[in-house]
């Protein structure tokens, strides 16, 4: 049997049974069958049945629920986006761009009452974000960053740090500046996908897991849309993708998203004395503005979890578990850490993991149910699917429900992101832009100068 554990640190402290849950032995016919176990289908589930208890939903998961990016990511819920305000803009509006924005605020604030009102003990810690300028030449995007937020009447829920002011957060070695906001919070993620699954059983929602979805059947010729596995069909009304990034093995989606792998390093747990030289007591989210992406957050045990890309794109956009491990980029990881920290000279990491996130061509997340073939879908969250998850899950119960709200008229719901290139284009593309952003850190860290935005990396990956 396949050690759940070890798949991440999360899943290890979960506290909870990772014995699967039986497998699917027949073909069942439900309301709503949903692909994934993971953060979308689990909300969509839950707001499903919150909305009418009655519903018969069926969950078709191929490991365990929170196998996936869910039970791996570095612990953020952030109100923040992977595509911005004024790409939002440019696409379908300022008035769109602001609602979106203002809808992930929203969700931040739903997600904590779900907390606290279905009584999830999931080390949930609201103390907000802050980016770091890490040397003259972050400085300017800390800036541009504010302004961008700013100039669309988001400002007050921003500040702008001095030196002075960072560190008094968190000292961070070569800091210059930061950009705090309240609006994020940390989590324990893997606990709060379990829990998420025994709720939503509690509700009345079936998981089935170690039960692979081969294919999707849309609805036609008088036949009903279904979940295709090798044990029976899940046929339903309506069928649910919530694969993330494991949505590329399904022929049809296979283009649709890159699974670009996000990597992680642990420490073992501090010393008092140790966090009495970083300070960190607000257990705020970290990064830098590095282009290349790092994130850090301080767990409820007192470890510093240091995560970051690097792992390079596979040809061919295979998953596999191998994948989960690289250590050149784990080791970049760890000796990034210890430059943020020098405390951490001398402090042992005790884990390391990784996993693939959903990459869309244009960075735009896609909400949507289309009628007539029964089929719906939640993904393309580049790495920030803890908030934003919820707000697919709500979404989705509103669409499947028929309910005109606030959410089914955002601008992710309907968006289709054209396919990725074919191979070998694809990988040619994606593997340039990942050593290129590499190299314009590298350049910039070392002259002090600010990347110009002009480069074709900064291009490609402009966001």
């Amino acid at each position: 049997m396949r050690d759940y554990r070890s798949t991440s640190f999360w899943l290890e402290t979960c506290g909870d049974d990772l014995t699967p849950r039986a497998a699917l032995k027949q073909s069942v016919d439900c309301d709503v069958a949903i692909l994934g176990a993971g953060y979308s289908g689990l909300w969509t589930a839950y707001y499903l049945l919150k909305a009418d208890p009655k519903l018969r939903v069926v969950i078709v998961e191929r490991e365990i629920a929170g196998f996936g990016a869910s039970g791996r990511n570095g612990g953020w819920c952030s109100a923040g986006l992977n595509i911005s305000l004024h790409r939002l803009e440019k696409l379908h509006g300022r008035d769109a761009a602001r609602a979106t924005y203002q809808a992930m605020f929203d969700t931040l604030d739903e997600i904590e009452r779900v907390v606290r009102d279905e009584r999830l003990d999931v080390d949930w810690r609201r103390g907000g974000q802050l980016l770091v300028a890490r040397g003259t030449h972050q400085v300017p995007a800390l800036r541009e960053t504010f302004d961008e937020f700013d100039a669309y009447g988001f400002g007050d829920r921003y500040q702008l740090l001095d030196a002075g002011a960072t560190a008094e957060r968190v000292r961070i070695d070569g800091a210059l500046g930061g950009l705090y906001t309240p609006d994020c919070a940390v989590v324990q993620p893997a606990t709060l996908a379990r829990k998420l699954a025994r709720l939503v059983e509690r509700m009345g929602a079936t998981i089935v897991e170690g039960t692979e979805v081969t294919d999707y059947r849309p609805r036609a010729a008088g036949r009903r849309p279904a979940l295709m596995t090798p044990n029976g069909d899940v046929t339903a009304d309506v069928a649910v993708l919530a694969g993330e990034a494991y949505l590329t093995r399904l022929r049809r989606l296979h283009r649709q998203l890159v699974p670009l792998y996000s990597l992680i390093v642990l420490t073992e747990p501090l010393s008092d004395e140790q966090w009495a030289q970083i300070g960190w007591q607000a257990h705020e989210c970290v990064a830098s503005m590095r282009l290349s992406v790092d994130y850090l957050s301080r767990t409820a045990d007192g470890r510093i979890l240091f995560g970051g890309r690097g792992a390079p794109y596979r040809f061919g956009s295979p998953i596999r578990d191998d994948y989960d491990r690289h250590d050149p980029t784990h080791e970049m990881l760890r000796g990034m850490a210890r430059s943020w920290f020098p405390v951490l000279r001398d402090v042992e990491f005790s884990h390391a993991w990784g996993g693939p996130l959903g990459m869309p061509r244009d960075w735009h997340p896609t909400f949507s149910l289309d009628r007539r073939s029964g089929v719906a879908t939640a993904r393309g969250y580049v790495g920030h699917g803890v908030a934003t998850t919820n707000l697919a899950g709500r979404t989705l119960a509103d669409l499947i429900g028929g309910r005109d709200t606030a959410a089914t008229r955002l601008p992710f719901v309907g968006h289709r992101s054209r396919n990725w290139e074919p191979e070998p284009f694809r990988w040619i593309g994606v593997r340039f832009a990942q050593e290129a952003l590499g190299r314009v850190d590298a350049k910039a860290a070392r002259t002090g100068r600010p990347p110009t935005g002009r480069s074709l990396a900064e291009r490609i990956a402009r966001h």
